[in-house]
């Protein structure tokens, strides 16, 4: 078997893990009032200039001639962006823990198969920030696993006791996890270091002509208010300098009770804007309740969570971000 290293942010990672990510129990509805302003507060588990350091530090994997180097990504932004990476470069393979359709990993739990893929695996990318807090054990044990955390060195958004993990959604925080991820590869297989940094550059223009048209599109709305359904994109919001006025919270994919759904409307009448966000990973009927009752409108906003496996999916995330900009200015505008 080949020889594979466990590294620093092995250790970085199992802390980041235990962090709540996006909630493991199940929520009552959460309504933010007008008026109270969305402050969070944020936090930085290890500095940006650390995380380069812990990033270049990362020893090189020994491997045979013509042996593979196999990376697994934790769910699928973290495959994407991996793929732009390591695009092209010879002797890599990249696969996914999750299936491309699992989505944000809410009460996730490992199958034989994911405990089968992180066996043979010699880099494990992940995101970080409580996202794959259900991994922490597993990768533990596994001391030959070289892994990266992609969000290592971002200011973190902290609501109460709970950690935001979707740092994805703000493409300035994009780009910072795929240069992470760059840096790390280059270090662990330093044979291909000048492949992983030019693709990293390649598709980081990319990203900033994304962040520069997001930039643009948005910065004379009319409106900038949304009410969202999930926190997915307090991140984005931030960026975009739009407020979300409410965040109707409860365990992904579960329907409100009858009495949370009449306090919700209730309060959605409320609002002088009434833009309902919901994602295209979870039903939508509480929103049409909602809508029906409000006269809110419903847009659709994907947190770039799902999609198809294979070469494909290098583009997903750009293709996904621009709907996003596209649907909200004309609903905003």
């Amino acid at each position: 078997m080949k020889k594979r290293l466990f590294t620093l942010l092995g250790m970085v990672l199992t802390a980041v893990l235990l962090v709540t990510g996006c909630g493991s129990e199940p929520a009552p509805v959460h309504v933010h009032e007008p008026g109270q302003g969305r402050q969070p507060e944020t936090v930085t588990q290890v500095s940006r200039e650390d995380a380069v350091k812990q990033q270049n530090a990362l020893k090189a994997i020994a491997r045979k001639d013509g042996e593979k180097l196999q990376i697994l990504t934790s769910f699928f932004p973290m495959y994407v962006m991996t793929l732009n990476v390591a695009r092209g470069v010879p002797d890599v393979t990249v696969a996914n823990l999750t299936a491309p359709q699992t989505g944000c990993l809410h009460d996730y739990s490992l199958t034989a198969e994911d405990m089968k893929k992180l066996a043979g695996a010699d880099v494990f990318i992940v995101n970080g920030g409580g996202m794959e807090s259900f991994l922490a054990k597993a990768v533990e044990t596994n001391k030959r696993l070289a892994v990266v955390t992609a969000s290592a060195g971002i200011p973190l958004i902290r609501e109460g006791e709970e950690i935001n993990p979707h740092v994805w959604l703000r493409i300035a925080y994009a780009r910072e996890e795929v240069a992470g991820i760059a840096r790390s590869l280059a270090a662990l297989d330093p044979a291909n270091a000048g492949a992983y940094r030019r693709n990293a550059r390649e598709y980081d223009g990319q990203l900033a002509e994304l962040q520069q048209y997001a930039g643009d599109k948005l910065k004379e709305l009319k409106s900038r208010d949304i009410v969202t359904f999930h926190e997915a994109f307090p991140y984005f919001a931030q960026e975009q300098k739009l407020n979300i006025v409410r965040t109707i919270q409860r365990e992904p994919g579960t329907e409100p009770t009858p009495k949370e759904l009449e306090e919700t409307i209730a309060s959605v009448k409320a609002l002088p804007v009434k833009v309902l966000c919901v994602e295209p990973q979870y039903p939508a009927g509480a929103a049409e309740t909602i809508a029906r009752e409000t006269g809110a409108t419903i847009v659709v906003l994907d947190p770039c969570v799902t999609g198809e496996a294979g070469p494909e999916a290098e583009n997903s995330y750009l293709e996904t971000m621009k709907k996003n900009i596209d649907t909200l200015y004309s609903v905003l505008k």
